[in-house]
């Protein structure tokens, strides 16, 4: 067994400990075998190298022999890695000769056993000589290497409580690291440095006193123990009581206490103190071993979590910022030693940190898994922040299970890089993001934010203004064109007009441009930009009188940010009143809004008429981007621009007035756009929302806030059917919490349209039993308003609760759904009609008579096809495939129909119903291995997108168990595993291509 051992935190070495020599000169090896060893460390993988270790050897390459270590004559070595060992191997050897290339060939393995045996990191530094092999392989350890517990306490006062801990640990097997375990000739601080990069766990025991501070240093080495524990080291903390405390031993105490990484409890004597440390030692590595079973999926690439997005595409290169990416990429390299799991850029406004982050993360991406980015810069909510980062993995929020548990299974066991963009409005949500990397331990997390997020573990790296000239005065344009900023300046002014360049007879006065703009990007764009209208010269008069004025806003904001501040301002006092004026005016939207949109809120100004001019005006002046989105133009403004909107429209005097015609524009958008969801106008439509969707959003918030919840509740019923295609469900039904919970007077078709609404998505999670009272009330209400197709939706939503109880009432069930069908004729509403005749089938299968659901099926889709209402079409299909199944005649085509129109629409819940359906098909035709794969992609599917536990995915489980119960079982459920592991577009490709 490994005998590890403890460090005097006080800083004690006992004579004896220092007399013993012969070790050899690698890190600090293990005393027992301190005679005539060298101990070469690579215990643990991710373990700081020592300053004098040949970094270079370790990577596979050569070292220099005038840089090696000085060795014994003749040394047993002892491999002490998680993987290795060459045990007593005696190496003949001249004083100062180094061994010779056969001697280590005899001792190193090679080819197939070094895969078996090599540990990741270990390249045997023998003699200088690297040894290298695959590192893939988990290793094998040999039967002496048990889990090591650090121990840290004072000396002088715990002997007895030491005694206990040690037989504690030894009880379980474990191998105590205790300071009076073995003599080593070496300062204290250098041993427990060493010691705790070998350790699994920290143990520490506290009574009255702080320990020793050694000449030069601030803390004990009691207090410096605990500071050097890594973060993801399990912590055990016990103080004994009572006692009377030195008053720095009181305060290190206290900062524990409130650390959320370490556990923390009292004790009286030395045999309770046994008793705690063997119970939580015991029950620590049953936690871990339940962590190391949770279900993984492996074997996919990046884009198998749905829906799989690129990083955005930045329109413009890098400037100056190579070094900067250089240190982040190896911040983050996920094999070495200084690797960061959470790291966060740190800047004012407009200095660069979205597009350094978004460099850093294109240039890591062969590191990780998966690099997904989430942009905030619309969120303004805690609560929106985690359903933003799980909609960006395609993991949505259904059933009870919390999103945090659906997003770690969705990514258990995959290397994420999370970039999360514009954190400094959702601060206060900072804690999440620890939850997040504890939810999720291979994950790294890259953030971008005006303020640190102040969390245990967080690299800060602040991103700094471009470097400027130093003294343009009479300096050569190549010279002063040395200087990033400069550099970002003539690209930039180049993009404006092509024919502008840096030259002699201008040089200076750019330089003094980016100087006093003190190299901040995005003043230098924002400036750069006027170069059609101004020359560098008239350009630096107008800055210098913008920049002598106070920035605007609070006087505790940085002062590069109030330059930024300036510049944009300055940018907006260029523009004509009108275009100012609407500047203003445009701070009220979120996200990115139409021409459409603009209108809306410019209506009734004095400066309407030419409203297209002024938009154009603001593009030009870059304060305005435009692209195009479902066929529709759109506009967009950078954060630093929309912030100052922002303020100059909260603080206006008809913010009130442009707030309400925002809403109403988005309330009118909704009626609109209702009829277009049906028939062959539904895409186009779906894609126009999703684009709209921040607005929605922003504008039906603002009317629930004023009280005004009628034309919100209104709105969300006339887009059902986009919040159902698009999995939105869930977030509708939030809403209508809201509105239910507010307190305010709700007319009634209001309060028919929360109850109904709300009912229909809680019965799609599983072993949910809704009340059919408030679906009855929602009902009456629609009847007393005159509304048949409220009606008859809320009727169809109480025909499923009375299919899903237990047991089901099928009778009352169709007797309602009847009614729901003759209130809403197809001529009235085809789509709706169809899901209508769709319920009856479904009854009609819950009975047992597939002929007759098989003929309402087909019926269905039939009227779809002609009516091109393809989720219509996605869905009937479907049902049509599983009424073919229960008469044993399986046509998986129904299925591969259905899942080609659920990927068109967006429906992601139609993805895996058709990998179900066809892997029921090929389990039926006897296909075990494809029915394995397709079922075991269609778990994954539905596991990635948080929908794992939907009710509607039970439907293939009798095929699973007719597999499970056959010869073919131990086939299927290794086929099933296979397809889990499979990316999404392997996925797909296996379903729809041929075969």
């Amino acid at each position: 067994m490994l005998q590890v051992h403890e460090v005097h935190a006080d800083g004690a070495v006992p004579h004896e400990h220092l007399a013993r020599r012969g070790h050899g000169v690698g890190q600090l090896a293990h005393p027992q075998r301190v005679s005539r060893t060298m101990g070469l460390d690579h215990d643990r993988p991710h373990a700081r190298p020592r300053p004098d270790a040949p970094t270079a050897v370790d990577r596979g390459r050569t070292a220099s022999p005038s840089s090696a270590s000085p060795r014994p004559r003749s040394s047993s070595l002892i491999v002490r890695s998680c993987s290795l060992r060459v045990a007593c191997a005696t190496l003949p050897a001249s004083a100062g000769a180094e061994p010779t290339r056969a001697a280590l060939d005899g001792l190193a393995p090679t080819g197939a056993q070094w895969h078996h045996v090599a540990p990741v990191g270990v390249r045997a530094l023998l003699g200088g000589v690297a040894v290298n092999g695959p590192s893939d392989a988990p290793p094998i350890r040999t039967p002496d290497q048990r889990l090591r517990i650090f121990v840290s306490s004072t000396l002088r006062e715990l002997e007895p409580e030491r005694a206990a801990a040690r037989h504690a640990i030894e009880r379980l097997h474990l191998a105590p690291v205790m300071f009076e375990l073995g003599a080593r000739p070496h300062p204290p601080r250098e041993l427990y440095r060493a010691y705790l990069g070998q350790s699994d766990v920290f143990v520490g025991v506290y009574w009255q006193h702080y320990g020793w501070i050694a000449p030069g240093e601030e803390v004990s080495g009691l207090e410096d123990e605990y500071r050097l524990a890594a973060p993801e080291m399990p912590k055990l903390i016990y103080v004994k009581q009572p006692a009377e405390r030195e008053e720095r031993l009181v305060g290190l105490i206290g900062r524990i206490r409130d650390d959320d990484t370490a556990s923390y409890k009292p004790f009286t004597t030395a045999d309770e103190l046994a008793d705690l440390i063997e119970a939580d030692l015991a029950t620590l590595l049953a936690e871990r071993f339940d962590a190391s079973r949770a279900p993984t999926v492996s074997g996919a690439d990046a884009e198998d979590a749905p829906p799989a997005e690129a990083l955005p595409m930045a329109s413009t290169g890098v400037v100056g910022r190579d070094a900067e990416i250089a240190t982040l990429l190896q911040w983050l390299d996920d094999d070495g030693d200084d690797r960061r799991r959470l790291v966060t850029l740190v800047g004012a406004g407009g200095i660069g940190k979205t597009r350094l982050a978004l460099e850093v993360a294109r240039r890591a991406r062969d590191r990780f898994d998966r690099v997904t980015f989430v942009a905030l810069e619309q969120v303004r909510e805690d609560r929106d922040v985690l359903p933003a980062i799980a909609r960006r993995f395609g993991v949505r929020d259904y059933g009870d299970r919390p999103m945090l548990d659906r997003l770690a299974v969705a990514r258990a066991g995959r290397r994420d890089l999370i970039v999360l963009d514009n954190f400094e409005q959702v601060v206060s949500s900072a804690p999440l993001v620890a939850t997040l990397l504890t939810a999720l331990p291979d994950a790294t997390v890259l953030v971008t934010s005006r303020t640190r997020l102040r969390l245990h573990g967080e690299h800060v790296f602040d991103v700094d203004p471009l470097a400027v000239p130093s003294d343009p005065a009479g300096a050569a344009s190549a010279e002063i064109m040395a200087a990033p900023a400069v550099r970002l300046f003539r690209d930039r002014a180049r993009a404006a007009d092509p024919r502008f360049d840096v030259t002699d007879d201008n040089a200076e006065e750019v330089a003094r441009i980016c100087r006093a703009l003190e190299g901040v990007p995005l003043a230098i764009e924002l400036a750069a930009s006027r170069i059609r209208v101004l020359t560098p010269a008239a350009m630096l008069d107008r800055l210098d009188q913008v920049l002598s004025l106070p920035a605007s806003g609070a006087r505790d904001v940085p002062e590069r940010q109030r330059t930024i501040r300036a510049t944009v301002e300055w940018s907006v006092d260029l523009l004509s009143a009108d275009a100012q004026a609407l500047f203003t005016r445009l701070g009220v939207f979120s996200g990115d809004f139409s021409l459409d949109a603009v209108e809306a809120v410019a209506a009734g100004t004095p400066w309407s008429a030419d409203l297209l001019d002024t938009v154009l005006e603001l593009v030009d002046g870059s304060l305005l981007r435009q692209h195009d989105a479902a066929g529709t133009p759109y506009f967009s403004m950078l954060v630093p621009v929309r912030e100052l909107a922002t303020a100059r429209f909260e603080q206006g005097p008809d913010a009130a007035a442009a707030r309400r015609a925002h809403a109403d524009h988005y309330v009118r958008l909704a009626l609109e756009t209702e009829p277009l969801l049906r028939g062959s106008t539904q895409p186009a439509a779906l894609d126009r929302l999703e684009a709209e969707r921040d607005n929605l959003r922003s504008g039906y918030r603002h009317l629930i806030a004023l009280g005004d919840s009628d034309p919100v509740v209104d709105a969300v019923w006339r887009l059902l059917l986009y919040w159902w295609i698009r999995n939105l469900l869930p977030e509708a039904k939030a809403w209508m919490a809201d509105v239910l919970g507010s307190g305010a007077r709700l007319s009634d078709r209001t309060r028919a349209i929360a109850l109904a609404l709300s009912a229909w998505v809680s019965l799609l999670q599983p072993g949910t039993e809704v009340d059919p009272a408030p679906i009855e009330e929602s009902a009456a209400l629609f009847r007393a308003d005159g509304d048949p197709f409220g009606e008859g939706c809320a009727l169809t939503v109480l025909s499923v609760a009375w299919m899903y109880r237990s047991p089901p009432d099928l009778d009352r069930a169709e007797v309602v759904q009847r009614q729901a069908l003759e209130l809403v004729p197809a001529e009235r509403d085809p789509t709706f009609n169809a899901f209508f005749r769709a319920g009856l089938g479904t009854i009609e299968l819950y009975r047992g008579h597939p002929e007759a659901a098989l003929a309402i099926a087909e019926s269905v889709v039939a009227d779809a096809v002609d009516t091109g209402d393809h989720f219509v079409e996605a869905v009937l299909l479907t049902n049509a495939g599983w009424a073919r199944l229960a008469l044993g005649d399986p046509h998986p085509e129904l299925f591969g129909r259905a899942l080609e129109l659920a990927l068109q629409l967006g429906f992601e819940d139609g993805t895996g119903y058709g990998l179900e359906g066809m892997g029921a098909c090929a389990a039926l035709l006897g296909d075990v291995e494809r029915a394995g794969l397709l079922l075991g992609a269609a778990e994954a599917a539905r596991t990635r997108t948080g929908m794992a536990d939907q009710r509607a995915r039970m439907t293939h489980a009798p095929y699973v168990q007719m597999i499970l119960a056959s010869a073919g079982a131990a086939e299927f459920d290794a086929a099933r595993a296979r397809g889990r592991a499979l990316s999404r577009s392997d996925a797909l490709s296996l379903a729809l291509g041929p075969g």
